[in-house]
């Protein structure tokens, strides 16, 4: 039986600075919401450190916008959108 992954989907320049427009992956039990998910992502380093900080992104789960305390799992559709400059 195939275990549950999270999809995680990523827009715009996101796409060319990370090199993907999606992954699928099983989170570690430690990723419970959004904040954390950034982090873990950013712990990549190079462009991911950059490129997702938390104030240069907007995320959404299951197609609704979300908070950084929003929960996650390893059934969320997760897509990340980088904020226009103010």
């Amino acid at each position: 039986m195939k275990h549950p992954m999270a999809k995680i989907l990523y827009f715009a320049n996101l796409v060319d600075k990370l090199g993907s427009s999606s992954e699928e992956i099983s989170l570690p039990t430690s990723i419970t919401d959004v904040r954390a998910l950034l982090a873990w992502l950013r712990g990549r380093g190079g462009h991911w450190e950059t490129a997702l900080m938390e104030h240069m992104v907007q995320v959404t789960v299951n197609r609704q916008f979300a908070a950084l305390e929003t929960s996650l799992n390893n059934t969320s559709e997760i897509a990340i959108v980088p904020v226009r400059p103010g």
